[in-house]
């Protein structure tokens, strides 16, 4: 990327990184973009693509730093715990992820049909399927993840705490008493 492009987007993440906090992911729009950045609307549409684009772009750092946590970070989330113990760690990690980023995760979910293809979910899968095999779990590692990373989705997380009233110790705690059936053979 040349040296003003990456300027340009640094600016323009940062322009919709203040929008948020001002007024929540839910009224970022590419306009108000380009007028905070002092930029025209189509350099907006021409970095990101589209308004789902520049969300993704606005987790991308928050969603690196969680991924390296468990994939190479310490333990008991990264490497070098055993498996049952990386997946509870797992789970409690992703629960505080959702909560620290819901907004934004929220706002820049795919539609229904596209959830199960973004990237960020397939890895999660990916680690999940992994750490049952590693774990011996009996059943099948691919559906078993799927069902696991389901309790992890974030309209999910996000219909349990704030309209069903629910706390996230609870969440944890049934978090936990999941992987404690699944993996118990």
């Amino acid at each position: 990327m040349r040296a003003d492009a990456a300027r340009n987007r640094t600016r323009l993440l940062e322009a919709a990184a203040r929008l948020v906090a001002e007024h929540g992911p839910e009224q970022l729009t590419m306009e108000a973009v380009a007028t905070a950045a002092s930029v025209g609307k189509g350099t907006v549409f021409r970095r990101f693509g589209d308004r789902n684009g520049l969300l993704m772009a606005l987790l991308d750092h928050s969603e690196r730093l969680y991924q390296e946590s468990f994939l190479s970070g310490p333990p008991p989330l990264g490497p070098g715990a055993p498996p049952v113990e990386r997946l509870k760690a797992f789970g409690l990690a992703t629960l505080e992820h959702l909560a620290a980023h819901r907004g934004l995760l929220l706002e820049a979910e795919p539609e229904a049909c596209e959830r199960h293809l973004a990237p960020p979910r397939r890895l999660r899968v990916a680690h999940v399927v992994t750490l049952l095999r590693e774990a011996g779990t009996d059943g099948d590692a691919e559906l078993l993840a799927q069902t696991l990373t389901g309790y992890l989705d974030v309209a999910l997380v996000h219909h349990l705490t704030r309209q069903r009233g629910m706390s996230s110790k609870r969440l944890e705690a049934g978090w936990l008493d999941l992987v404690a059936r699944i993996t118990r053979g």
